[in-house]
C-alpha cells in the first residue's frame, strides 16, 4: 500500500514536470538530493509568501534559500514555513564580513546552513585575505557549533579562493566540522579555469551542499559567459556525469538549489525538470 501511494506520488510528479516515469531509472544520487530555488528567484508578485512556497511543492522543488537581507516580513516566512511544513533550507550571507546575523536567522528558521562568500580585497595579499576571513569566520565559529549551523565557503569569481585546491586549504585551516564548501557547479571553469570535476574531486566529502547552474545552457544559462573550449553537457560548461559520479562516490547527500535567472511558476515547473534530468533524479 505504501509503495503503491509513492508510486502514484511520483508519477504525477513526473507527469507534471513533463518527464513520464516510465523508461526512466533514477541514478544513484536519487533520493539523496534535495533540489531548491534561492526566494527571490520567485516572481509571482500577487502570491502571498504561503502561496509561493506552496507553489514551489507543487512544480517539484523541495525547499527554499533566503538572503540574509531579504525584502521579507521574517515573520511571515517563519509561519508560512511552519504552516505548510516546506523547508528554508539555508541562510545566504554572500560577502557581508559580520557573519553572525545570518547565523542568527538561521537559527530562528530552522536552517542547517550559511552560504560564506570569502570575497577577495584587491589591496590585500593573498595571505592578508586569508587572515582577514579566517578571522570572519572563526568569530562566528562558535554561534554555529553550538547551533548546528555548517559555514559554507562558496566558490565564485569575488572570492580570493580561486582553486579549488586553495579552497581545500581555508576549510581545512579551521580543523572543525562545521566548515564545510557550498559548491556552485557553474562557478567552476567560467571563473576559475578548472572544470567542475576538478572540484568535486578535491572538494571530497567537504561539500556540504550544491549550488545548480551551467552557463551554457539554452534556457538556464548564459552563454555570453561559457568559456571558449569548455566541454560539457549538451553544448554546457558542466559535465554532469562526471560530476554526479563523483558526488555518488564521495556519498553526497544533501541539497542543491537553483542559482539562475527566476521566473513565473511555468519557468520554475520547467527549471525543476531540468535539475532532476541533469542530477538524475
Amino acid at each position: 500500500m505504501i509503495f503503491s501511494s509513492r508510486r502514484r506520488f511520483l508519477c504525477s510528479t513526473a507527469a507534471a514536470l513533463g518527464a513520464p516515469l516510465s523508461g526512466h531509472s533514477a541514478g544513484p544520487l536519487s533520493g539523496r538530493i534535495k533540489i531548491a530555488v534561492k526566494y527571490h528567484m520567485i516572481l509571482e508578485p500577487e502570491l502571498s509568501v504561503k502561496e509561493k512556497l506552496e507553489m514551489l511543492r507543487e512544480v517539484g522543488f523541495d525547499g527554499v534559500e533566503l538572503k540574509v537581507d531579504e525584502k521579507i516580513d521574517l515573520n511571515e516566512i517563519e509561519a508560512a514555513s511552519r504552516d505548510t511544513g516546506f523547508p528554508v533550507h539555508g541562510i545566504v550571507n554572500a560577502s557581508h564580513e559580520d557573519i553572525r546575523p545570518a547565523v542568527e536567522l538561521a537559527h530562528r528558521l530552522g536552517c542547517d546552513s550559511v552560504l560564506v562568500l570569502a570575497r577577495e580585497f584587491p589591496d590585500l595579499t593573498y595571505g592578508e585575505n586569508f587572515s582577514r576571513w579566517q578571522k570572519n569566520v572563526r568569530t562566528v565559529l562558535p554561534l554555529a557549533e553550538k547551533h548546528g549551523i555548517k559555514l559554507c565557503i562558496e566558490n565564485v569569481r569575488a572570492t580570493f579562493l580561486k582553486t579549488a585546491e586553495k579552497m581545500v586549504s581555508f576549510i581545512d585551516s579551521f580543523e572543525s566540522p562545521v566548515v564545510r564548501s557550498y559548491f556552485d557547479l557553474g562557478n567552476t571553469i567560467t571563473w576559475t579555469e578548472q572544470p567542475a570535476e576538478h572540484w568535486a574531486e578535491v572538494l571530497g566529502e567537504r561539500v556540504y551542499k550544491l549550488d545548480i547552474k551551467d552557463r551554457g545552457h539554452s534556457e538556464f544559462g548564459e552563454a555570453e559567459r561559457k568559456r571558449d573550449g569548455a566541454v560539457g553537457t549538451n553544448g554546457g560548461e558542466v559535465h554532469w556525469e562526471r560530476v554526479r559520479k563523483i558526488l555518488d562516490r564521495n556519498n553526497y547527500s544533501g541539497w542543491g538549489t537553483a542559482e539562475v535567472p527566476g521566473g513565473d511558476r511555468e519557468r520554475l515547473k520547467r527549471m525543476a525538470g531540468w535539475m532532476r534530468d541533469v542530477l538524475d533524479l
